[in-house]
């Protein structure tokens, strides 16, 4: 399956409202951003797995907007339990809350059908898309 495959098999699976990682079958290391061969040991047997959605923030900052430019959010970079990092935000608190080592959660948040991962502090949630 070609690059653009294996992104377009990932950006399927979130419009279901599914978030999986990749996990190598030969050397069992977890894998993001979605890959064809395992940057860990160069094998080609790559699996989808439902990850924990569990990580820690390891690094945000606060992007700055006027209130009727949709107002200030986040970016971060969280560090999945399962050893992948990821950039993505963190909703449901105010984004001048959110700060390194943050305990969060991963969800598909579905908007007109196209899924995208967010992330929720641990113990905030959101009835606004999908859990997974």
């Amino acid at each position: 399956m070609a690059a653009a495959g294996i992104l377009a098999q990932y950006q399927a699976m979130l419009n279901r409202g599914e978030f999986c990682i990749q996990r190598c079958s030969a050397c069992s290391q977890h894998i993001f951003f979605p890959r064809e061969i395992c940057p860990h040991c160069g094998a080609d047997s790559l699996d989808w797995v439902v990850p924990s959605g569990h990580g820690t923030v390891y690094a945000v900052t606060t992007v700055q907007r006027k209130a009727d430019a949709g107002g200030n959010y986040n970016v971060s970079l969280v560090d999945l339990d399962e050893g992948v990092r990821l950039m993505s935000r963190v909703t449901v608190v105010p984004p001048e809350a959110v700060r390194i080592g943050l305990q969060v959660r991963a969800r598909v948040q579905l908007t007109d059908g196209v899924g995208v991962i967010v992330f929720d502090a641990e113990g905030k949630s959101t009835s606004t898309g999908t859990t997974s």
